[in-house]
């Protein structure tokens, strides 16, 4: 109304709105727009399946599009940084990694982005277990000949993971440590490589993720030692886990979904509410497990502490394993 004073506090918001040109996001009018999550791994790989698997469920159940934008490259941090560098919108979300949000900020201190910091982290969504595998012919059977052979054998045995400072590596040089193995690591850039120099005896075992060593372990190419999963797999129910077998390891690979630092609380919630309902139905959660992966829903404030702890673990294995960037 014409010489009607708005209080001050009104205008204020009055005169912040027009210089930012935006209005906040809030419950009631979020997703209005197509929204971007961002798959930092290579197209047809697990972080690609398990992207799919999340836009398609979130798009159905917020009534708006989620695309998937495959942004590879740098170990998936090029990725990470789009969504690092875009608004807190509501619009932009990466599909994060162990690697990406504990394993690589551990090993370098110049990584260009801080896993918390920098990052609004949502959600849990799956895991995979590192196998200890080797090739039939290598004559060992069970995890205590393996240990047995490296202790007897002048140089240390050689192995394979899916990359230096991957999971698979590292659970290998913690149970080398806890075992008094002697053992020697030999990088790779894909895991068919590796695992056809396993079957050549090039190597003497593997220390990889489940999805891609089940189709050799389950034909017979390969024999499973052992895994780190916290319980035995109904794939394989007689490969037992390491803690069975005396070693405090318990790891996966894992995937979760983050967005950039910012975001707010009522999208968190809403998007972390709904995985875990998208969790718990066929379409979602039988294809994760259909894959290898084991899915498991957390609140955000238990995910953020899973962060916390799986960093708290890893960074001492990280430094004694020579691996933090000078």
């Amino acid at each position: 109304m014409p010489g009607t004073s708005l209080p001050a506090c009104v205008r204020a918001a009055v005169i912040a709105a027009s210089l930012l040109g935006v209005a906040p996001a809030t419950a009631d009018d979020w997703p209005s727009r197509p929204v971007r999550l961002v798959n930092t791994f290579a197209a047809g790989g697990a972080a690609d399946l398990i992207s799919r698997l999340t836009a398609e469920h979130l798009s159905t159940a917020f009534k708006q599009q989620f695309f998937v934008e495959t942004r590879a490259g740098a170990s998936g941090t090029i990725g990470v940084q789009s969504v690092v560098n875009s608004a807190p919108d509501g619009y932009n979300f990466v599909m994060t990694t162990s690697t990406l949000l504990v394993l690589l900020p551990a090993s370098n201190p110049k990584l260009g982005y801080h896993p918390t910091r920098d990052l609004t982290n949502i959600a849990y969504l799956a895991g995979t277990p590192i196998v200890i595998s080797v090739a039939p012919q290598s004559g060992v059977s069970a995890l205590q000949d393996l240990i047995a052979l490296s202790k007897k054998t002048p140089k240390p045995l050689s192995y394979s993971s899916s990359g230096l400072g991957s999971s698979g590596h590292l659970v290998a040089e913690l149970l080398a440590k806890l075992a008094g193995m002697k053992i020697e690591h030999v990088p790779y850039r894909g895991g068919s490589q590796s695992l056809t120099d396993l079957l050549g005896g090039h190597i003497a075992f593997a220390s990889q993720t489940l999805p891609s060593t089940a189709g050799q372990l389950k034909s017979g190419a390969l024999t499973a030692l052992t895994h780190s999963g916290k319980e035995r797999l109904a794939e394989f129910p007689n490969v037992q886990t390491l803690k069975e077998q005396g070693f405090d390891i318990v790891s996966t690979t894992w995937y979760s979904l983050s967005g950039p630092a910012g975001l707010p609380d009522n999208i968190v919630q809403k998007i972390n509410r709904e995985i875990g309902i998208g969790l718990a139905k066929p379409e979602f959660g039988d294809r994760l497990r259909a894959a290898g992966f084991v899915h498991e829903a957390m609140p955000v404030s238990e995910f953020r502490a899973f962060i916390d702890a799986e960093t708290a673990r890893w960074t001492p294995v990280i430094k004694a394993a020579g691996l933090v960037v000078k």
